[in-house]
């Protein structure tokens, strides 16, 4: 069995870090209730908590801390054979964070609907990305501009580009 194939009992201690560093999270008012990790053939590669307050960054949820944290670690954008492993289901941002991460794996422990429940409710933003971009409470206007294709064409001629 791969290393990223945990069984309940091989994520116990994993599932016990990233509770015990989403409660440290509270208590030190770094951030909410969040951690993750980023684990690799069985070793811990990165871990990230909440630091939304402490940075003052609406984007810095543990999810994105962690893969931030993971990918420079192992000198990729990608966290090929990877398994995250969070304290809750990632919201709207994180998710696709974590799909352009690629790990294998996700495990989470707290659900969206209990997040809600504290305080932390994503239903806006998942009802939100289903409306046209001009329905949207913040309304998404797309206008034209002459040379706003100009970087998109010179990607597409780029002979020697890494696809992500």
């Amino acid at each position: 069995m791969s290393k990223n194939n945990f069984n309940e009992t091989d994520l116990k201690p994993w599932l016990k870090r990233v509770s015990e560093l989403s409660l440290e999270n509270v208590k030190s008012e770094i951030g909410g209730p969040f951690a993750a990790l980023v684990i690799k053939d069985g070793v811990l590669i990165a871990e990230g908590t909440n630091r939304v307050l402490v940075d003052q960054d609406p984007t810095a949820h543990a999810e994105v801390v962690a893969i931030r944290n993971a990918c420079k670690a192992l000198g990729s954008f990608q966290l090929d054979g990877c398994v995250l492993i969070s304290s809750c289901e990632p919201c709207p941002m994180c998710l696709g964070a974590i799909y352009w991460a690629r790990p294998s794996k996700v495990y989470f422990c707290n659900t969206r609907e209990e997040a809600a429940e504290i305080g932390f409710d994503d239903d806006l933003i998942y009802t939100e990305i289903n409306l046209d971009p001009i329905e949207r409470k913040i309304p998404f206007i797309p206008i034209r501009f002459e040379g706003a294709k100009t970087a998109f064409n010179a990607w597409k001629e780029k002979m020697d580009k890494t696809q992500y």
